[in-house]
């Protein structure tokens, strides 16, 4: 009977093992984790358990796991690939053998490079530990900076302000979420935290932080300096891939897969944020850090590994709640020729469709959760539609499906 490793578990190995035994796989399953807890999902950690008295869930509890016959393997680092004798190295000592390997491994934080980056008091988010830890910031009137306008940094900015902190977010760009969304909801949201409190501080990139034993101010690239009791860096992550990289595997902003989810190893799968994959749908290879990503690849990959031939084609989708915003988007393109728009994108209630040609390549839906729905299927169905129906609220959207 055949053995699998998983390496990594978080959302996405969680999914994996999941699917691994719904399709049937009765052999063994290895599910190595560097964090202590089993797998979980992030999206919570910069949301509701900053702001809620709710639990930390956990995806399935241990004795899930043991009915599952699953070997879990938590606060454990894989440190070697052995490809050709098709075993791993936990530690220093453990090895576990496979036929089949699947890498997800996720992404690590990336750091700020700055005098005072090291003091007390600079957090950065990717476990329900760093979640905590800011958490037990959000006093009250504390005084927080926030480096980084993207979809984590608001996130964190909205749910401080939820707290009565004094929010201040500093971003390098000239608008908010600029390496994802375009000008218009970037614009949206600013006009959104600002009216919530917020202080959006564009162009405006950190110099440096001050403080003896713990973080007192921060120094901006426009000379402002800053008194925070705070600070809480959401730059992006870098995806993990240093364990592929000394095993020889193709590499290039991620591990590189094919549309089954092999890597550049027959035997060796991959999926989550740490894979750059193809995707006919966006017509381009990418790297996606989404939940809907690490969800369906994982699970895609595990029933590959288990047998089946499917690749793995979806419209990409994310989303995030800020204040009383839900934005949702599909699509991940790089170029468009022309923008549509319905509803009221600077109040928050609105649709924009990025468009080039007949085809909608990106959707961004402000406070449009159910049309978002039949967009995304408009949008992998290659459904067309004119500049006038898109913008028109009395056309509905599923009509526009049929």
């Amino acid at each position: 009977m055949e053995s699998y490793v998983i390496v990594g578990a978080g959302q996405a190995g969680g999914r994996a093992v999941e699917a691994m035994r719904a399709s049937g796989f009765e052999g063994r399953i290895d599910l190595v984790g560097a964090e202590r807890h089993l797998p979980y999902e992030r999206p919570p950690l910069s949301k509701e358990l900053l702001t809620e008295d709710v639990p930390f869930e956990l995806m399935h509890d241990a004795a899930w796991y043991k009915e599952k016959n699953i070997n879990v393997h938590l606060a454990a680092l894989v440190t070697s690939i052995d490809r050709q004798s098709k075993r791993v190295t936990v530690g220093e000592s453990q090895i576990l053998a496979y036929d089949k390997l699947l890498l997800t491994t996720g992404g690590t934080v990336r750091k700020l490079s700055v005098d005072g980056a090291e003091l007390a008091g600079v957090e950065y988010l990717r476990t329900i530990e760093e979640s905590h830890a800011i958490g037990a910031m959000l006093d009250d009137g504390a005084r927080i900076a926030v480096v980084g306008g993207g979809f984590i940094g608001l996130e964190i900015a909205a749910s401080a302000r939820k707290r009565g902190c004094r929010v201040t977010v500093l971003e390098a760009a000239n608008q908010l979420m600029g390496r994802a969304l375009p000008p218009e909801i970037g614009k949206a949201s600013e006009t959104l935290h600002r009216g919530n409190g917020v202080d959006i501080r564009l162009d405006t990139a950190i110099e440096g932080i001050e403080g003896s034993d713990k973080v007192e101010a921060v120094v901006t690239s426009k000379g402002d300096r800053i008194a925070v009791d705070g600070v809480v860096v959401g730059i992006g992550i870098a995806p993990d891939t240093a364990m592929a990289e000394a095993a020889g595997l193709e590499v290039a902003d991620g591990i590189v897969v094919d549309k089954f989810c092999r890597t550049s190893d027959n035997a060796i799968y991959a999926a989550g944020d740490v894979t750059q994959h193809p995707n006919p749908l966006v017509g381009r290879k990418l790297r996606l850090e989404s939940w809907q990503n690490a969800q369906n690849q994982a699970i895609t990959a595990a029933n590959n590994m288990c047998g089946s031939e499917t690749p793995f084609v979806e419209i990409p989708w994310f989303w995030s709640d800020q204040f009383d915003m839900n934005l949702q988007m599909c699509g991940a393109p790089d170029s468009w020729d022309r923008i549509v728009t319905r509803g009221d994108i600077s109040a928050c209630d609105g649709l924009l469709f990025q468009m080039q040609g007949d085809t909608i390549v990106g959707a961004i839906g402000l406070n449009r959760p159910r049309d978002m729905r039949f967009i995304k299927r408009m949008m992998g169905a290659a459904k067309t539609a004119t500049d006038e129906q898109l913008a028109d609220e009395s056309v509905g959207f599923r009509d526009l499906m049929r």
